[in-house]
């Protein structure tokens, strides 16, 4: 696409041109084998909300950069598709998406610099750039790491400023806090910049608990009674229909960080409405109850939906891969319809059969990778959980189903991760604990050695 001021890219917009040459560059599907054309798109653009510190529009619906699409060089390397890429962008573009969310640390460092990369063909005002301080370990809780961070991110993102900048992943309370970002002066560094404009929000990514979270918000309120200003001016945290009341782990239910936030009238930035996409590949029965209730709509609609019915929800992160997923979400916000009270009844009900079901909290984030020892850590989850919702794991030999079930997983396992990346070649090392911060707090290897035990078992009793 070619490059246009932002007098023309405004212009064209209002009139929708631009919507309308969607399918010339990249609103319909490549390769997906979806039945849906970039036609039946709407044509307005998805639902904003304004911003309460700049008065801005801001899309409900969000760009997450962690999941491009990925394609092998010259040299069979896995790469960037940088024109798929292009493709989703443009079509997101189109239809009135206008937040981008990356970080130095999503696909291996390369995802800031192809969002950038797509992005860059747009004027700079038309879209919002998030991306993250990743110092997760504790080398890097420094000032000179923070600061070569951030530098790195403007230049990745071809940039001058960073419109929403996050603390990555908080996992503790006050103390780890101030540990890793206070007593250093990276806290203070990141104060300076946004009063420089080089950041224009801050905020951070929470993956904790309920108690931990209240610590954060008491620091914020003790900075604005000190300084007359809000120390954050915006959160994210993980929000879906499962995790409302059902999440995994104390005191970590979204719908008492959701209140927290509120009650300190903090923006909402929703990350893994899906989780991980498990939200669109439930069950078969509990699949069919969603079309029983909107044959037309997707069953991730409804995640999306849930998520962006909640007033003080600024934006919704999707990690659209594909171009179907692209034209499903933009489908369900233009424009959003908020769920009834009776439709947010029937997603508690769903919740109650989803939390029955053993499968491991894992949402591909891949920060547990790479393994030291060769395990692909999260596509074993990933076939577990899968062949959980299809019904082929069963837990007694006794069960009807038993015998083609125990064929079904283990021919589909060997499939899909060659041998020497199975849960079997765990040695418990512990690595992917203590390098790594998983945000949804899984014992990754004692959940390995429970897959690896249940196919040991399954082979035994062949």
């Amino acid at each position: 696409m070619e490059n246009i001021s932002r007098r023309d890219f405004l212009k064209r917009s209002a009139t929708g041109a631009v919507v309308t040459a969607a399918a010339a560059v990249g609103c319909a599907p490549k390769g997906s084998g979806s039945d849906q054309s970039a036609e039946e798109l709407p044509l307005g653009p998805v639902t904003c909300r304004k911003d309460p510190k700049t008065g801005q529009d801001v899309s409900i619906l969000a760009y997450g950069c962690m999941r491009w699409p990925m394609t092998k060089d010259d040299d069979g390397n896995e790469i960037i598709d940088q024109e798929q890429v292009n493709e989703l962008i443009d079509c997101a573009m189109q239809h009135g998406v206008n937040y981008y969310d990356t970080a130095p640390v999503y696909l291996e460092g390369k995802s800031e610099r192809a969002s950038a990369l797509a992005l860059s063909r747009y004027p700079r005002e038309s879209y919002f750039l998030a991306t993250k301080l990743s110092n997760f370990n504790k080398s890097t809780h420094n000032l000179e790491f923070a600061r070569e961070m951030l530098s790195n991110s403007l230049k990745n993102l071809m940039t001058d400023y960073i419109d929403y900048y996050l603390l990555h992943s908080i996992t503790g309370g006050r103390e780890y806090f101030e540990n890793r970002f206070v007593k250093n002066g990276i806290l203070d560094y990141c104060i300076e910049q946004r009063n420089r404009g080089v950041i224009r929000h801050l905020g951070f990514s929470f993956h904790s608990n309920r108690p931990n979270l209240q610590q954060m918000m008491d620091y914020h309120e003790e900075y604005k009674a000190r300084t007359g200003e809000n120390l954050f001016d915006f959160v994210m945290i993980q929000l879906n229909w499962l995790d409302w009341h059902y999440a995994r782990g104390k005191d970590a239910n979204a719908s008492d960080l959701y209140a927290i936030l509120e009650e300190h009238d903090l923006p909402v930035m929703v990350m893994e409405p899906l989780l991980g996409g498990r939200l669109s590949k439930v069950p078969d029965h509990i699949a069919r109850m969603f079309k029983e209730m909107e044959p037309q709509k997707s069953v991730a609609s409804w995640a999306f939906r849930f998520a962006a019915s909640h007033r003080n929800v600024q934006t919704v992160l999707s990690g659209m891969t594909y171009m179907e997923h692209l034209q499903d979400n933009i489908r369900t916000y233009t424009p959003l319809v908020e769920l009834t009270d009776s439709e947010k009844d029937f997603l508690d009900s769903m919740a109650e059969l989803m939390h029955q079901y053993p499968i491991v909290s894992c949402t591909g984030c891949k920060y547990c990778m790479p393994c030291p020892y060769g395990l692909d850590i999260p596509a074993v989850f990933e076939h577990y959980n899968r062949c959980v919702n299809e019904g082929f794991v069963s837990a007694d030999s006794q069960d009807e189903n038993y015998r083609k079930n125990r064929r079904a997983f283990l021919i589909s396992y060997d499939r899909a991760i060659p041998k020497l990346r199975q849960a079997d070649r765990c040695i418990q090392c512990r690595k992917c604990m203590t390098e790594s911060h998983c945000p949804q707090r899984i014992n990754i290897p004692g959940e390995l050695m429970r897959i690896s035990r249940y196919i040991e078992n399954l082979k035994r009793n062949g």
